[in-house]
């Protein structure tokens, strides 16, 4: 008797998992932000077909959760799809589409242009779909996911890093001149700056280190610049910036640590100045109408009066 046995293999996952990037990954929400940023890797290189049949399958999915209604838009020319909630506050999640493949067939290509021995033997591929998703796209969302996974091992566990960086963040969105500084760069420098300490800072010591350094004119074209970690190839996160821009900017830390110097920080964070603290404004009275003087002091006040008297 001859028994026929169905085959039980699954076929393998197109989808491997999704991963948080950006400011949701990294701790670095502040008031008003309503775009958090997802990252879907798949197992072989995204395709345009795989982008729509996802975002046609999302709302069906959506609706086992939740009662809300969302909306699913799938933008193929910048490789995501975003939902939008239909209730306030109105949120907006940014699902893009990437395969760690992308990043191996960039680094394929250069040993190609390199002449390497590797491109030589000449390895057969197969075929590539004609609708491939953009391929720069897909390099910027793996280097998100790199940014991501370097911020949690580098600076999530140091003191005053995240909340200098969340000062920083704000500081771009309130003030014009910072808003053309980088995001990225400005983690990597906090970073720097703040590991480059003998000992853990304080906020205050932190933000007043980091001002620091940008007015010494880290910035600058001539200045050391700050390399992306991140990169196989040497990479100056600061390239995008524009001379005019870095000026700016160095021109506004160093007048912020002035404002420091001077006790008002809160114009630096755009709030209104505290109080003085009634223990402060006690030890300030005792200091000028105490009676208690050196002798010192006393024997030149006497002085004072008796030639004040005698003239």
């Amino acid at each position: 008797m001859t028994c026929f046995s169905r085959s039980t293999e699954t076929p393998p996952r197109v989808l491997k998992g999704v991963m948080r990037v950006g400011i949701l990954a990294k701790g670095l929400l502040l008031r008003g932000d309503r775009n958090v940023e997802l990252i879907l890797l798949t197992a072989k290189k995204p395709t345009i077909t795989l982008l729509k049949n996802i975002a046609k399958n999302l709302p069906k999915e959506l609706q086992t959760f939740s009662e809300d209604q969302y909306e699913v838009q799938a933008h193929p020319e910048e490789a995501n799809i975003v939902i939008f909630s239909s209730k306030e506050p109105k949120m907006q999640v940014t699902i893009s589409l990437t395969s760690p493949l992308m990043r191996e067939d960039s680094a394929s290509e250069k040993d190609k242009q390199a002449g390497g021995e590797a491109a030589e033997k000449g390895v057969a591929e197969e075929e590539e779909p004609a609708d491939l998703l953009d391929k720069r796209k897909c390099l910027e969302n793996l280097a998100s996911l790199r940014h991501a996974k370097w911020f949690q091992a580098r600076a999530n566990g140091l003191q005053s890093c995240v909340i200098i960086i969340r000062v920083l963040r704000d500081l771009c969105q309130r003030v014009p001149t910072w808003e053309k500084m980088p995001g990225w760069a400005i983690e990597l420098l906090v970073e720097k700056v703040i590991s480059s300490a003998s000992g853990p800072l304080s906020p205050g010591e932190a933000m007043r280190r980091v001002l620091e350094s940008i007015s010494t004119g880290i910035l600058l074209p001539d200045g050391p610049g700050l390399k992306d970690p991140c990169e196989k190839d040497t990479t100056d996160t600061l390239d995008t910036m524009m001379l005019q821009a870095r000026e700016d900017i160095t021109a506004s830390a160093q007048h912020a640590l002035r404002l420091l110097a001077f006790r008002q920080i809160h114009k630096v964070l755009g709030m209104e100045s505290l109080p003085a603290s009634k223990a402060s404004a006690r030890n300030r009275k005792r200091r000028r109408d105490g009676t208690e003087a050196t002798e010192g002091e006393g024997e030149g006040k006497k002085d004072k009066k008796e030639d004040s008297e005698s003239a």
